[in-house]
């Protein structure tokens, strides 16, 4: 099967591509890039693409798949579902699951799961047994059967010394250690520590929680070597601290979720517990120097966290709700309205974070966009004004400060592993 995209924008940071052309796609790999004639696409089906944008298909490196053991909040095939209407082609679930992603038997039973669909699932596994902090997960066992990373995420790696282990674990297969960086004895509060906390009356965590573990961890990625993700960053020494270790030559890069350049505590007045997340939403002045971050490059990529919870677990008093939002299907609107109609970011360098960086990390081959190459690649539309809707979500929750919001930048379809999804439509090529 032949489509023709007529007219549109490839954006490539990876190649350094950025003009208009046609791009015809047979059976899933692109034929030809440039101007095409109609004698050369007579049975191919054509869709007009002007004022939209092709670049490589977008990487979510941080999601929660919820199965196996939270089935009712997301599967793995809603979740893809979701990833593909939000514009990604591949994501990286954790291992919080239960059981925990562990063993080569989870990590097995998710890429079956995920077989098939046009997104791509690389799991992230525990690095340590049941990311309780004790042991060391079988690391090897993992990376043979198909892990791409190691965390405890949703909770710190316990102490120095194991930490010490899993870089040095990790180390000899070249995967990163992704950290969610909380110092647990100055958590389990509901929201930044800061003036706003005080006036609602919330437990509170302060930033140099965050802080204290990426120093320690910086440290140690210092002293060994090793790759260290610093997950979901939120505070602005966290970032500087980042910036400083790389031009040290710290092998350290970082994520940060679209609500954190988007939101600040000061949205929390009316308790709505779709704003309660960890780490929680930070002051003005974080969230300035995080956009600064993902300008100077200190800050890699955009990932989404996303977290889904059923209606039921979110509907109760703000401290005893879970945290997290659903973010797969409002990420790339999110970005291009607060990075670029701001000014913030280009085009470019929004792809760059959202398709590129992740794959370096990861060590994964980044999609490149020329003939005789398989197709997999992410639709938008840079200048599409849309309103969020939550039921019209792939994903089984719907738990989002965003629903009704009015975004700038829409996704059109994905295109992977000879398949096309486009109006909310999947169609084999």
């Amino acid at each position: 099967m032949q489509i023709l995209l007529k007219n549109i924008k490839i954006i490539d940071p990876f190649q350094k591509i950025n003009r208009e052309s046609d791009l015809l796609i047979e059976n899933g790999v692109i034929k030809k890039i440039g101007t095409i004639s109609e004698d050369e696409t007579a049975d191919a089906k054509i869709y007009e693409m002007k004022g939209k944008v092709c670049s490589p298909g977008f990487f979510d490196m941080h999601v929660h798949l919820r199965e196996p053991g939270f089935e009712r909040a997301e599967t793995i095939e809603s979740g893809c579902n979701a990833a593909a209407a939000g514009g990604f082609t591949a994501v990286a679930p954790m291992p919080n699951t239960n059981p925990t992603t562990d063993s080569a038997e989870i990590v097995n039973f998710i890429l079956s799961k995920a077989a098939g669909h046009l997104v791509d699932v690389f799991p992230v596994a525990a690095a340590t047994k049941n990311r309780e902090g004790e042991a060391l997960s079988p690391m090897a066992e993992l990376i043979e059967f198909g892990a791409v990373a190691f965390t405890d995420d949703g909770t710190v790696i316990k102490n120095s010394a194991m930490l010490r282990n899993c870089m040095e674990y990790a180390s000899m297969y070249d995967a990163p250690i992704i950290e969610h960086c909380e110092d647990k004895s100055l958590a389990g509060g509901a929201m930044n520590e800061s003036f706003v906390s005080t006036q609602l009356g919330l437990p509170s965590i302060p930033t140099v929680a965050e802080d204290l573990i990426v120093m320690r961890d910086i440290l140690m990625a210092e002293y060994t070597g090793a790759k260290l993700h610093i997950a979901h960053i939120s505070s602005k020494r966290s970032v500087e601290m980042v910036r400083d270790a790389k031009k040290r030559g710290v092998k350290v890069s970082a994520e940060v979720t679209p609500h954190h350049f988007t939101l600040t505590d000061e949205s929390l007045k009316d308790f709505n517990t779709n704003l309660k997340m960890n780490p929680p939403l930070r002051s003005k002045k974080d969230v300035e120097a995080i956009i600064e971050g993902l300008k100077d490059g200190t800050i890699d990529c955009i990932a989404t966290d996303h977290a889904p919870h059923t209606i039921e677990s979110k509907d109760v008093e703000f401290i005893y709700a879970p945290n997290g939002i659903v973010g797969l299907e409002t990420a790339l609107g999110l970005a291009v309205t607060e990075l670029v109609e701001k000014g913030h970011l280009t085009l470019e360098q929004l792809i760059e974070k959202f398709a590129v960086n992740p794959r370096k990390i990861l060590n994964i081959s980044v999609p490149e966009i020329k003939e005789g190459e398989a197709a997999n690649l992410t639709i938008f539309a840079p200048e599409e004004e849309w309103i969020v809707n939550v039921t019209k979500f792939k994903s089984r929750s719907y738990n989002t400060p965003f629903n009704n919001k009015k975004l700038t930048g829409k996704p059109i379809a994905v295109i992977n592993k000879s398949k096309l999804y486009i109006d909310g439509e999947l169609i084999n090529l």
